[in-house]
């Protein structure tokens, strides 16, 4: 089977592939070493460790050269942040998506947010844009749709509503030819558990420090976690730590 076909497998409901976020080759090696299934970059990672701010703010030619490094370093599944797609118009969604699966990569988080704003495109916008950027990427490569909802919504609004507003978007998302859907920010199971037995596509959940465990979000349905910018944010405190030790 093909790295995509490798990388479809593992997504089972209730049996959640675990995503442990990287931002370059170094830290792609290190999580093949620890037994991980596949790689996934996070923006937010790649844009601290480059220096910059989240949000596209690493030039497009750079995240790319960066995702094309780290997939010539594993032999395993490799999907990369791609944000907005860095394009608002189908023509250049499109362009982007072909550059992006000629670096190796099998797939890619797209995001429903207008990137810079705290806005989302309307639903329709969105699906349009999923139906571009699959023109571009061709169909054997996993495009995981993200919803910001819950990112910009605070917890206390997470409720049966916005629950309701996730599932119009997965499943017109699901239309227009997505893989997968992500609803980060979201840890009520409850909510979760409805979310995926609504919809045909795995779902992906992002583990939050004090959120539910692997096996709760696969009692809820979830087929991956994803760990975000925690890896980075944690072992550059410890990397702090241990400066602040040796320089005394």
């Amino acid at each position: 089977m093909s790295r995509f076909d490798d990388f479809v497998a593992l997504h089972v409901a209730g049996d959640p592939v675990v995503l442990f976020n990287i931002w370059d080759p170094g830290s792609a090696i290190a999580v093949v070493k620890s037994g991980a299934k596949a790689i996934a970059t996070g923006s937010a990672s790649v844009s601290m460790a480059t220096g910059v701010g989240d949000g596209q703010e690493v030039p497009l030619d750079l995240a790319l050269a960066n995702a094309e490094r780290i997939a010539k370093s594993v032999d395993l599944p490799v999907t990369v942040d791609f944000e907005g797609g860095y394009a608002t118009d189908a023509e250049g969604l499109a362009a982007n998506g072909r550059r992006l699966a000629a670096t190796g990569a099998i797939g890619c988080n797209f995001e429903d947010q207008i990137v810079g704003t705290d806005r989302l495109y309307d639903v329709a916008d969105q699906a349009a844009r999923i139906a571009a950027l699959r023109a571009g990427v061709g169909d054997a490569f996993f495009i995981n749709a993200r919803t910001d909802l819950f990112l910009k919504a605070p917890a206390a609004a997470h409720d049966s509503a916005l629950a309701d507003q996730a599932i119009e978007r997965g499943k017109t998302y699901a239309d227009a030819g997505i893989n997968g859907y992500f609803i980060p920010g979201l840890a009520d199971l409850a909510l979760v558990e409805t979310i995926c037995g609504a919809l045909s596509v795995p779902i992906n959940a992002m583990h939050l420090p004090n959120g539910p465990s692997r096996a709760q979000w696969a009692s809820a349905g979830i087929a991956r976690v994803s760990h975000g910018p925690f890896p980075y944010m944690d072992l550059m405190a410890k990397f702090e730590e241990m400066a602040r030790e040796a320089i005394g």
